[in-house]
């Protein structure tokens, strides 16, 4: 039988609700425990939002409720029961339907005897619970409105895919999180794991995961904290935390069978000894081969530099490369996004370009065919307008709807994601358009990546603004050649039926209607009948002038 036992080697939590619990059980199997809490849960300022979600419920608004959170569950109830009667709030909820994301939320709904229909299995993500509405409601989850109960942040993920699947999302945040009062002991656990003093650290949710690193990028050690990650041993409660983990490029170590604290813990604690002895093995190794490789010129420094500067040859090298090929402006805006996309992985990218004082959207990474070429933001609406006209780069890495400049546009799922980098492009100080990366989780950008892509907006903008004004000379042009073609068109008319200018006109728009057609068309078609007419005659006054010269 298998002994859970830490061996006296030190273990870090970054529990915070459950600090004592979680340090008490670290010491039962034997292990040094570190606590560093790195969140606490605040209300949402004002019941505003919770009220106007209780009153629309009671009014019928939504078809389904979907609970993630068990103290979501009685701070909603709570709140809603100091402003109006409890019961006929309760009654109005048993009136929906009732999704809960996993055990605690099902357990927070029972004490309130409100039925659930559905309830996400193991191991709980936002997958399985999609998964599971999907098998219990099939086709009628289409016609749905649908209101989810969110914990601390925002789940880009979950909202997207209800929001294919339904008619409306209706977001209900009745807590969010914020790094913890005294953040000493965070700041102490960044140090000690980046100096590989930590054997074991345990993450409990993706909340801790993006505190962890915010603070390590306010001390100025991100590189050093992953330098650290690399002889440390990950614990993750479970798949959500999993995917946390996953957008900063880190994968855990160790799950337990079950996603809770008594199982990851014990479970971590039988297997420790020899995970840390094969991981820390395994660095060795890595180390030990990259001491072994002949050295040049642009590899040294660290691995990060190494990128940044093998990164920046290329970045310059494409830039230069695109500036010679004078392609057609889409190309290049579509080259843009690619390449701003291989610069700093995202999950969205947009470039809009200035057009009489509004930057419309003109390519994405994602397919809009409905806004790409339509959508237009006026300079210092929302937060692409302000970078706009401010010319100033924005960079929010969590909670980017919450941001005073955040505007919405409707059809547009990016709304929803957690993190925005927005730089302008520039031209000789003059403004070109503005370049915007989203990311659906929470994600810090550092001050390389912002002054990379920075970088990259001032030097596409002379490309780009070759691009738009070649555009526009060829739409000009075309414009020129059409309106050439429409006057000589109203001169046929008017000479072989006797109408006026504007007759003939009139006459050619309500051809244009009526065959769906352009005027351009339309007038290319009358010359072309004009030229066919005066062929034939010309072939006819030939012909009669052979014969009578045969005749002669």
């Amino acid at each position: 039988m298998i002994t859970a036992n830490f061996q006296g080697i030190r273990v870090l939590s970054l529990e915070s609700r459950r600090a004592v619990e979680t340090a008490k059980l670290i010491r039962t199997y034997g292990g040094e425990p570190l606590t560093a809490p790195a969140m606490r849960e605040i209300p949402m300022n004002g019941d505003g939002p919770v009220m106007e979600f209780a009153e629309a419920l009671i009014a019928g608004a939504f078809d389904l409720v979907i609970f993630t959170t068990g103290v979501g569950v009685r701070s909603l109830i709570k709140t809603v029961s100091e402003h109006m009667d409890r019961e006929q709030f309760l009654a109005a909820l048993r009136a929906v339907k009732i999704a809960a994301r996993g055990p605690k939320s099902s357990s927070a709904l029972r004490e309130f005897g409100l039925p659930i229909a559905v309830v996400a299995p193991e191991p709980f993500t936002w997958r399985v619970l999609v998964q599971a509405m999907e098998e219990k409601f099939g086709s009628a989850l289409t016609g749905m409105n649908i209101a989810v109960q969110e914990y601390g942040t925002s789940n880009p993920e979950l909202l997207t895919a209800l929001a294919e699947k339904s008619i409306s999302i209706t977001r209900l945040l009745v807590y969010q999180w914020a790094l913890p009062e005294d953040t000493q002991p965070l700041r102490e656990a960044v140090i000690a794991l980046a100096h590989g003093h930590v054997d074991v650290v345990l993450f409990m949710n993706a909340g801790q995961v993006a505190h962890l690193f915010l603070m390590a990028e306010r001390m100025g050690y991100t590189d050093a904290l992953y330098e650290g990650f690399r002889s440390t041993l990950i614990g993750s409660i479970g798949p959500s935390t999993t995917e946390g983990l996953s957008m900063y490029r880190l994968a855990p170590d160790f799950e337990p069978t079950q996603s809770k604290m008594g199982f990851l813990i014990k479970e971590i604690a039988e297997n420790a000894e020899e995970l840390l002895k094969k991981k820390r093995a395994a660095e060795s190794l890595h180390v030990s081969e990259r001491a072994a490789r002949p050295i040049s010129p642009l590899l040294t420094g660290d691995s990060a530099a190494v990128r940044s500067e093998l990164s920046g040859v290329d970045f310059l090298h494409e830039i230069g490369s695109r500036m010679a090929a004078s392609d057609p402006l889409h190309t290049v805006l579509n080259r843009i996004v690619d390449f701003a996309c291989s610069l700093i992985q995202c999950d969205s990218c947009f470039v809009y370009v200035l057009e009489d004082n509004q930057l419309v959207l003109r390519a994405s990474k994602n397919p809009h065919s409905d806004l790409v070429d339509r959508l237009g933001i006026w300079l210092g609406q929302g937060i692409t307008g302000w970078v706009g006209w401010h010319r100033e780069p924005v960079a929010i890495p969590e909670k980017a709807l919450k941001d005073l400049r955040f505007q919405r546009f409707k059809n547009l799922p990016e709304d929803t994601f957690e993190a925005f980098l927005s730089v302008p492009i520039l031209c000789r100080s003059k403004l070109i358009g503005v370049i915007n990366l989203q990311h659906r989780k929470p994600y810090y950008h550092t001050e390389h990546e912002v002054r990379l892509l920075t970088a990259a907006g001032y030097l596409v903008g002379a490309e780009l603004e070759r691009a738009r004004l070649e555009t526009e000379n060829t739409q000009l042009s075309d414009r020129l050649e059409s309106r050439k073609l429409i006057e000589r068109a109203k001169g046929v008319l008017q000479r072989d039926f006797g109408l006026d200018e504007e007759s003939a006109y009139r006459a050619m728009q309500r051809e244009s209607r009526q065959r769906r057609k352009s005027m351009r068309e339309i007038a290319e078609a009358i010359l072309l009948n004009d030229d066919l007419r005066k062929s034939r005659w010309s072939a006819v006054g030939q012909a009669e002038e052979n014969g009578a010269s045969s005749d002669a």
